[in-house]
């Protein structure tokens, strides 16, 4: 093995309203099977990494679950495996993580103990498929200190919601600014990073010492003319889920054959924990088109453009398009559903509309009830 990984799985986004009040942005349901947190750890198995880091802190407990067997992502072998880190009280510290550096630093055992020459960092809530031998190549040629996987953002993306990279002819980093009020370029950082496993542990080191807490503002921006930074393009698929918007929009780029097929057919794939349900059931009244349906489903009503999740039910003459309908949510009979995400649990009584706007898709909280 040539490299360790360590995803970054603490954080929220208060942009993500009702969807992460009970769960961590990395736990958010994804593409009618996933977790967000199966893509990085999947690339991260998928590359030959075979040690994993996942440091978690918000709303932990539903990602806690999901990680309950590293067998699913292949990371149960005696010379690697998942390692979960959460903050704990000790005689030296008694604080919660203070920062994605911060979060490293009180957990610098798992890279002391370890012997890879590389670390791989990704963050938890990002829809992509990377093989990181790649970049770790490129960081090799380029004689690079830290490497950053980057994209150029679509015109149709907010790129002020970024780290903001601005690079020369030789692809080194000239400039980072997290989330700019006024960006200088439309070269986006996606959160993954590759370094030396000694430089690492020297840098947190370093910057927590000084009262310093962040990877991006107190590390990669700071030492950005100290230190051989360059960018990796990352030209595939990637979403990050820092929104309601951009949480909505991932879930319907999986009705898309080929963003499907990218995840699910084509090797290698993305893992996730299995559930042991039936398959789908759709009753002699069901019409359904353009949607992705979980197992343990029971459809009676109309379908059209939707993602829905395991265990879900849908009544007679109900209406379901451009929707998002999470595990075990029931839609009574004569329902109306349009851009909309109904979260785990919720339960639509007979007759009840649902309507939202695609600019801004109507958010039903985890297990409420609404009424016609």
């Amino acid at each position: 093995m040539r490299a360790v990984g360590i995803i970054l799985a603490g954080g929220k986004s208060e942009r993500l309203s009702e969807l992460t009040r009970s769960r961590a942005t990395s736990a958010l349901p994804v593409g009618s099977c996933y977790r967000a947190i199966d893509f990085p750890l999947s690339n991260m198995t998928n590359s030959g990494i075979q040690k994993v880091a996942i440091i978690t802190q918000y709303n932990s407990r539903s990602l806690h679950d999901h990680l309950s067997s590293s067998k699913w992502w292949d990371l149960g072998s005696k010379q690697g495996g998942m390692f979960v880190f959460s903050p704990y009280q000790s005689g030296e510290n008694s604080m919660w993580f203070r920062g994605t550096a911060d979060c490293i630093f009180q957990n610098l055992t798992y890279l002391r103990r370890s012997n890879e020459p590389y670390v791989v960092i990704s963050s938890g809530d990002c829809v992509y498929k990377m093989d990181y031998n790649e970049i770790i190549a490129y960081h090799e040629r380029k004689n690079a200190d830290i490497t950053i996987a980057y994209r150029q953002v679509p015109d149709n993306d907010d790129i002020r919601q970024y780290g903001v990279m601005e690079l020369d002819a030789a692809e080194r980093l000239t400039d980072l600014e997290e989330k700019p009020l006024e960006p200088q370029s439309d070269l986006a950082s996606i959160g993954v990073y590759v370094i030396s496993r000694p430089l690492l542990i020297e840098l947190v080191e370093t910057i927590v010492s000084e009262g310093r807490h962040d990877l991006v503002r107190d590390l990669l921006s700071r030492y950005r003319k100290r230190l051989r930074i360059y960018g990796y393009r990352y030209d595939g698929y990637w979403r990050n889920l820092g929104s309601v918007h951009s949480y909505f929009d991932c879930n319907m780029d999986f009705l898309r054959r080929d963003i499907r097929n990218d995840f699910m057919v084509q090797s290698p794939y993305i893992k996730t924990k299995p559930k042991d349900e039936p398959p789908a059931k759709f009753n002699n009244m069901a019409h359904i088109t353009n949607c992705l349906v979980g197992s343990g489903a029971i459809l009676n009503g109309s379908a059209h453009r939707a993602v829905i999740f395991r265990r879900v039910y849908t009544g007679e003459h109900s209406h379901v398009s451009n929707a998002i309908l999470m595990e075990g949510t029931y839609i009574g009979n004569n329902c109306v559903v349009e851009h909309a995400i109904l979260d785990k649990d919720v339960i639509l009584h007979n007759g009840s509309r649902i309507i939202g706007t695609p600019e801004s898709p109507a958010v039903v909280t985890k297990g409420m009830e609404v009424r016609g």
